[in-house]
């Protein structure tokens, strides 16, 4: 699988797809398939050709950013650090041990940094726990 299907189907798979906007576990307005941001808010209503617009132009994002903090990984496991910082968001990818063992190609390492990224709200969700392994078997 290429960096972007892995992406796409990790996505799919942990946000699934909510056309109308809900508070996430950590709080955050979210819609569609997980998308957050400042065009999101308590009556966000979006259509699935929205969502899947958007999804996509993300994952554009999510890639080239996470390949600029990591530039020593490809294919797969681009992909699934690139879905850690579509759940997360760069800047925490940016400043994380995880990067670190990653840049140092300690990709065993790496994948016990990613079970560190568990929680929401304060505490541990047993989505992001699942998410986090399948993330891990892809590095």
């Amino acid at each position: 699988m290429t960096a972007r299907e892995v992406l796409i189907s990790l996505i799919k798979r942990f946000e699934g797809l909510r056309l109308k906007a809900y508070l996430c576990p950590a709080g955050v307005w979210t819609v569609g398939f997980g998308s957050t941001g400042k065009d999101v808010d308590k009556n966000t209503v979006w259509t699935h050709e929205k969502a899947t617009e958007r999804m996509n132009k993300d994952a554009t994002m999510y890639l080239s950013a996470t390949k600029k903090l990591c530039p020593k990984i490809e294919n797969e496991a681009l992909g699934a650090i690139a879905d850690f910082s579509y759940n997360l968001g760069a800047t925490r990818l940016a400043g994380s041990t995880l990067r670190r063992r990653i840049n140092e190609g300690d990709f065993y390492r790496a994948r016990k940094e990613l079970m560190r990224w568990v929680r929401g709200g304060g505490r541990i969700l047993p989505g992001l726990v699942l998410r986090r392994k399948e993330e891990a078997m892809f590095i």
